[in-house]
């Protein structure tokens, strides 16, 4: 792979620290009681700091001054929760006024209830508001912001996606390895399988009998799902969380709920990979679409580029980056460079074939399990170019 470190995308916006209390300031009675209950929704127990009153006497702007000045003294010494340590604040739109004289900070919300306010803009720009919410309409989106607070959102995870350009071309093996040696090398992992007629990522790990959700239970996922939830309820295998497959009928996941889940597992950090059928659905399109890479893997011959084209063709229409990763070469076949510029595509590299892989993995070994194979160190070389080298693992 050419390029260096590839930048995950999706990172929350104005992302601030999180694992702390929100702060809310109002006085507005009403707001407070719908902030509370946004807040509860998201799993978050906020501070209240109730606005200092504007102080009566001296009229006009003077009183006002005096006013703001007190509210902003007073949010300064909040106790553990202030202005500035707070992860994130919910400023009451009849607040605006008091806090205007506020250090600047990310992680500022303007909320209100009144949707022909034409100064509602002017507010927020004067105590430097991230965004300005309205209630009822923002609900959704404020309790995401308030839960990634309560989850300490920050760098979303690297996602990388593995797709086969023709059958048998070993993109299972490669996505299982990419994920077994990010997790060795001490990344967070989740291992997603988004084919479901592959036969099981659980199972090519050797724990389809492990205890954990599979995917038919997230099948009426449609709103947020938490990140921590998802993690701690999957199988864990090889150091990793896999996402995979029940042995029963269902076959389809609902592009709702796959967006849902692979949202919740990127919000957690560290390297998500995806395995994904060849052919694009709706689901397929919705992991497409928040994948920061997708890996084609094309065995260097004719007839497999042929059956790589159409494919790359389906996921080029959404994917942001797709790369091909050369499998081994037929006698007489195509050499990677060869292979990469029929298709169009950049050249992620290749991978020769691994003499006694298939009766290892056979015998329980997991892919990329030996770290000295050709496998092993394809994934490793691949990682410390993607991570970059303040992350990249050793091989």
């Amino acid at each position: 792979m050419e390029a260096g470190g590839i930048r995950p995308s999706g990172a929350p916006d104005g992302a601030v620290p999180g694992g702390g209390r929100p702060l809310i300031v109002t006085e507005d009675p009403l707001l407070l009681d719908d902030l509370l209950r946004l807040c509860a929704a998201a799993g978050a127990e906020p501070h209240v700091h109730h606005a200092v009153p504007e102080q009566s006497g001296g009229g006009g702007d003077g009183g006002a001054g005096r006013g703001e000045s007190g509210s902003v003294a007073a949010l300064e010494a909040g106790g553990d929760v202030g202005w500035e340590s707070a992860p994130l604040v919910l400023v009451g739109d009849d607040a605006a006024r008091r806090v205007r004289g506020a250090p600047r900070r990310g992680g500022v919300l303007l909320v209100g209830r009144d949707p022909d306010d034409p100064l509602v803009w002017r507010r927020a720009v004067e105590i430097g508001a991230e965004e300005v919410l309205r209630l009822p309409d923002a609900e959704s989106r404020l309790v995401d912001r308030i839960a990634d607070v309560v989850e300490g959102a920050g760098k979303p995870a690297l996602a990388v996606g593995v797709i086969g350009g023709s059958g048998g071309a070993g993109a299972s093996t490669l996505a299982c390895a990419l994920a077994l040696r990010a997790a060795r090398a001490g990344e967070r992992t989740i291992l997603v399988d988004g084919d479901p007629l592959g036969g099981g990522m659980d199972v090519l790990l050797g724990g389809e009998n492990a205890e954990g959700l599979r995917w038919p239970d997230f099948a009426g996922s449609r709103g947020r799902v938490g990140a921590g939830a998802l993690e701690e309820s999957l199988p864990e295998l090889h150091a990793l969380r896999v996402l995979s497959w029940d042995r029963g009928d269902r076959v389809v996941v609902p592009p709702a709920a796959m967006r849902s889940v692979l949202a919740a597992a990127r919000r957690r950090g560290g390297v998500v990979v995806v395995d994904l059928p060849r052919r694009v659905d709706e689901a397929v399109a919705e992991a497409l679409a928040q994948l920061d890479l997708v890996l084609m893997v094309v065995p260097g011959e004719l007839r497999a580029v042929a059956a790589a084209g159409r494919v790359a063709a389906g996921v080029r229409m959404v994917a942001r980056d797709v790369r091909v990763v050369v499998r081994g070469r037929c006698p007489g076949g195509l050499d990677a460079e060869a292979v990469a510029g029929l298709l169009g595509v950049p050249l992620a590299g290749e991978v020769p074939v691994e003499v006694g892989l298939p009766g290892r993995v056979a015998e329980g070994e997991p892919p990329g399990g030996q770290g000295r194979g050709a496998l092993a160190r394809f994934c490793d070389g691949f990682w410390r170019r993607a991570l970059g080298p303040a992350q990249g693992v050793t091989a």
